[in-house]
């Protein structure tokens, strides 16, 4: 779903065949769909949504916070860092869908027929195509993931002092996001080609990003646990 004017919802149209963005359905369709016993969708998906969330509550807390700041330097910031949130939220709600297609070409691709040479050849080239999407989806997830983790943290010392729990727990969910899709990345790393340069360096890449994403989180809750230690209506403490 998305908003239009004034408020009124709308619903993205699809063309005819393809599968509507997870996005269309409600929360308790979401919710049943991940419960149910079909392969799709699934974790990365599920991942892709927490990070949207998580990009959510930082463009709230950026719109609590817009208006609200000592500085025209921290206006900027707090102008600059709903701009990047609003963007990652839908970026990341595509990822949700791409993600749920991915998986499925692959779940495609291995019931491809065998019987001949010919057959055999296309279901070894559709099905290396599908496994290097599958691997490169849920990268794109950790990669926004750790991007909405980058503007959390930009508003922990200006944020409104009401609303800094909830860049908590937008940390958090970004971090399961990062998690997730790291997570999803390593399943399919070992279905790529042993040659394959995609497959070479990413195992390293992604370890480094789970470590910044943990160091990032966890300078977010340790500002966001300072800011709810302050007297409310004090000025922020610098880090």
């Amino acid at each position: 779903m998305s908003s239009g004017p004034g408020g009124s919802t709308t619903t993205t149209p699809h063309p005819a065949g393809a599968t509507p963005a997870l996005d269309d359905l409600t929360v308790r369709d979401l919710v049943n769909q991940l419960g149910s016993g079909e392969p799709t969708p699934g974790g990365g998906s599920a991942a892709a949504f927490g990070g949207a969330l998580g990009a959510a509550l930082v463009a709230m807390v950026g719109r609590l916070t817009d208006g609200r700041t000592a500085t025209d330097a921290d206006a900027a910031l707090v102008t600059e860092t709903l701009t990047f949130a609003t963007a990652l939220r839908s970026e990341l709600l595509n990822l949700a869908t791409l993600d749920a297609n991915a998986y499925a070409a692959v779940v495609a691709a291995r019931r491809l027929p065998r019987s001949t040479d010919a057959e055999r050849e296309s279901r070894t080239v559709q099905l290396a195509q599908a496994n290097r999407l599958a691997t490169d989806v849920p990268l794109r997830t950790a990669r926004a993931g750790m991007a909405v983790l980058e503007q959390a943290e930009r508003l922990v010392d200006v944020g409104n002092p009401n609303a800094i729990s909830d860049l908590g727990v937008a940390a958090h969910l970004a971090l399961a996001c990062v998690e997730g899709g790291a997570l999803n990345v390593g399943i399919n790393l070992p279905s790529l080609a042993a040659d394959d340069p995609h497959r070479v360096g990413l195992a390293g890449e992604i370890e480094d990003l789970r470590a910044t994403a943990r160091g990032c989180a966890e300078r977010i809750t340790a500002g966001v646990a300072r800011r709810m230690a302050e007297p409310r209506g004090a000025k922020p403490t610098p880090t």
